[in-house]
């Protein structure tokens, strides 16, 4: 089986990529297969240091077996016939993306989806929530020095790599302010790992809304934290995630008391939103900066109007008009809502994809698919979707029987 990959051509350039130079070395050697690299300039890693690591460059991968990208193939650029891993970021039915669906089947591609690899029990194996959450919170953390004029750290994108990151943040001096991280999954444990680094006090949500303190703390709230069943029955995290509908927030009672919220959980849009913009309008909404990470518009977090970018990370929403303006006005909450905010660090973000693919993918491709790993994550397969989305028929083009 030969390797290849790929160039990233989606514009904006993602400068990530699923293997660094070393680990395509090693895939070589121990897999003993053969592995190119398509030249990129604007790639994290350079060609030079491909070369270096003894990996071919060609701009010719039609002969490889498998294709190795991060973001979205340009629907011209995709080979027919072959077997493809990348975020296609269809199985939502996104519209951006149906043309790219329906040339997928009509050059009879397998497409794997990084989304889509999940263990037996359906959880996600791999994927980028980690530096997402790393990145999140620390421009979280930037926002809230920028408002108040307490410092000044670089942009996460203007450092080299993760350690270069956390000398900026020895610049960091916070006030006794209350930091709020929601979640528990990848995005959240990246939030925390940050906000470890900065040394923060980590407080239950008991303390957080019954006590003060003479530093700057942080709770991490999870689901039953702040829902509760409509009907007044006790907590059931599987209900929870099963009939969302089913239960209300209580998120309320935290915000009295939160400086920066960090909201890291995944949202279904059958869950209760955390708070309605009314709520915002109210004295006692204490919340001035909000680093939304999941990034779900018009989601969770009502005042995610819109995506912010790498290069503008921040803007302004005014809860009393319920528009966006300036980022550090007075009146509006500052807010972060980045979303492909693993770029930020595409060096470190690619070598830790690139060993959960090893240690967690290869092996299934590379010798036995013992667990079905493969077939569960291909959505489609020679022209067919796979059993799993059928229900992508209509958007994928297909016409049902």
């Amino acid at each position: 089986m030969k390797i290849g990959i790929i160039r990233e051509d989606k514009v904006p350039a993602d400068k990530r990529v699923a293997f660094s130079p070393e680990q395509c070395g090693y895939i070589k050697e121990y897999f003993k297969t053969e592995l190119v690299v398509q030249p990129s300039f604007h790639r994290c890693f350079t060609n030079e240091e491909y070369l270096a690591a003894g990996i071919k460059l060609t701009e010719d991968i039609s002969d490889c077996d498998v294709l190795f990208g991060v973001k979205e193939v340009p629907k011209d650029l995709l080979i027919p016939n072959k077997k493809y891993f990348f975020f296609s970021h269809t199985i939502k039915k996104q519209p951006h993306n149906e043309k790219l669906m329906r040339v997928l089947i009509e050059k009879k591609i397998q497409m794997i989806d990084y989304e889509c690899l999940t263990d037996e029990n359906g959880n996600r194996i791999i994927g980028f929530g980690h530096y997402a959450g790393i990145v999140g919170a620390y421009n979280g953390i930037r926002a809230y020095g920028l408002r108040y004029g307490l410092f000044y750290i670089k942009p996460a994108h203007d450092c080299y790599d993760k350690n270069e990151l956390r000398d900026e943040l020895r610049k960091v001096r916070l006030p006794n302010i209350k930091i709020i991280v929601t979640g528990n999954g990848r995005v959240a444990n990246g939030a925390i790992e940050l906000l470890g680094l900065l040394g923060i006090r980590r407080i239950t949500p008991f303390e957080f809304t019954h006590y003060s303190f003479r530093e700057a703390t942080y709770c991490q709230l999870h689901s039953n934290n702040y829902n509760e069943p409509i009907d007044g029955s006790p907590w059931s995290t599987e209900r929870f995630y099963k009939y969302p509908e089913q239960f209300r927030s209580t998120f309320l009672k935290f915000t009295r008391y939160c400086d920066l919220l960090m909201h890291c959980s995944f949202w279904n849009p059958h869950a209760p939103i955390l708070f309605s913009k009314k709520d915002m309008q109210s004295s006692e909404f204490r919340i001035s900066v909000i680093s939304d990470i999941s990034c779900d518009i018009n989601g969770a977090v009502p005042c995610t109007l819109k995506a912010s970018t790498i290069d503008e990370p921040f803007y302004g929403y005014n809860p009393m008009s319920e528009e966006i303006e300036d980022a550090f006005s007075n009146k509006a909450i500052t807010m972060m809502a980045v979303d492909n905010l693993p770029c930020e660090l595409p060096r470190d973000a690619s070598m830790d994809f690139g060993k959960e693919l090893i240690e967690k993918v290869l092996p299934n491709l590379l010798v036995k698919d013992e667990t079905r790993l493969l077939e569960r994550a291909s959505i489609c397969k020679d022209g067919e979707l796979m059993p799993a989305f059928d229900y992508l028929a209509e958007y994928a083009g297909i016409a049902k029987s």
